[in-house]
């Protein structure tokens, strides 16, 4: 039901997307009404996706995209975020995906999933693409805009247990963002932090900067929610900008256009490489339950994304994953805190 566009939108895209996975199921949730009109429509498109294969589940009400939290968790105690989120708890999903609104929908989904152990905070992460053709996991995108140097470690620790996934044996590289690499740069909660991080067992790179986060000098960059969600906003406008920028010029006359249909085939693939779409769906870490957020202007094709993260969560065992790892790193920087106390004494 969330998201700028709503059911226009993720109805299709569920049902695009499970014609792409047959291997998946659907619980559409939200007003009962409005989706069974919408499944009626999109499902003649789709009849190869059999009935079987997605059900609505009921909710008598939505969280506007501008509704406060408090509003969201007291008053809407049956919102589409509200149902969602139990189904993945009580074991009716194996993941929920949501465009709606983000503060609402981290405040739900920890209310309703609880944390991991040793995590005071979920945050928001997400893969960005950098110059060298892989990615770099950025968080808090979002969820947390006041943050402790001890919220900044568990992110850091988040982060390092996502990058892990898949991956046996790797070291991810953590990085703090800052306004620069020197020890002395940022405020105090940063200055704090990095002091954090020097002194645990992760593999901590130190400072980075935000052309860092697209050079991919770190596997893993750590930041508050204020600053993760402006960087992000800030690369999405420019991917776009630059898009436009080409069409514009390709439209200006004959040589360029002809220039064009012979670089097609380069520009394409960088086009894809920067298209924002296509690394919609951010992971909401640190909770019980894999829990994704869309971006709320996601069209059909970037909510498919959202919903092939979710997938792809459950099929490679990120849940069980993460804790694992959580667990060990936690337990890896507490010995560390005690090596070093008893270093001190």
């Amino acid at each position: 039901m969330g998201g700028d566009t709503g059911i226009p939108v993720t109805v299709p895209s569920a049902f695009e997307f499970a014609r792409r996975f047959p291997d998946t199921e659907l619980l559409l949730v939200g007003l009962p009404d409005q989706l069974a009109a919408a499944v009626s429509r999109v499902s003649k498109q789709y009849s190869d996706v059999a009935p079987s294969r997605y059900r609505i589940l009921p909710a008598s009400d939505v969280v506007s995209m501008d509704d406060p939290v408090e509003v969201a968790l007291r008053r809407k105690k049956d919102s589409s975020m509200r149902v969602a989120a139990q189904a993945v708890k009580d074991g009716l999903a194996d993941a929920c995906v949501s465009a709606g609104n983000t503060g609402a929908w981290m405040a739900i989904s920890r209310y309703v999933l609880k944390t991991i152990p040793g995590i005071d905070r979920p945050a928001i992460a997400s893969a960005l693409p950098t110059q060298s053709g892989g990615t770099t996991t950025v968080l808090d995108l979002g969820a947390n805009v006041d943050c402790t140097p001890e919220h900044l470690l568990q992110f850091a620790i988040m982060g390092t247990a996502l990058a892990q996934v898949g991956k046996a044996g790797a070291s991810p590289s953590v990085g703090l963002l800052n306004i620069g690499e020197e020890i002395i740069k940022g405020n105090e909660i940063v200055k704090q932090a990095g002091e954090l991080l020097r002194n645990s067992s992760l593999n901590f790179y130190g400072n980075v900067e935000g052309d860092d986060v697209f050079k991919g000098t770190v596997d893993v960059v750590v930041c508050d929610g204020f600053v993760g969600n402006v960087a992000l906003k800030t690369a999405e406008g420019i991917s776009r900008l630059f898009g436009n920028m080409l069409r514009e010029e390709f439209k200006r006359n004959i040589f360029t256009r002809v220039m064009a249909v012979l670089a097609m085939p380069v520009l394409n693939r960088f086009r894809q490489r920067l298209d924002n779409r296509r690394y919609n769906g951010a992971a909401l870490l640190g909770l019980r339950g894999v829990v994704i957020k869309s971006h709320g202007s996601a069209d059909v094709f970037a909510f498919g994304f959202a919903l092939q993260r979710a997938r792809e969560a459950v099929a490679n065992g990120l849940l069980e994953r993460t804790t694992t790892a959580i667990a060990e790193l936690t337990l890896a920087h507490t010995m560390h805190e005690t090596d070093c106390l008893g270093d001190s004494l």
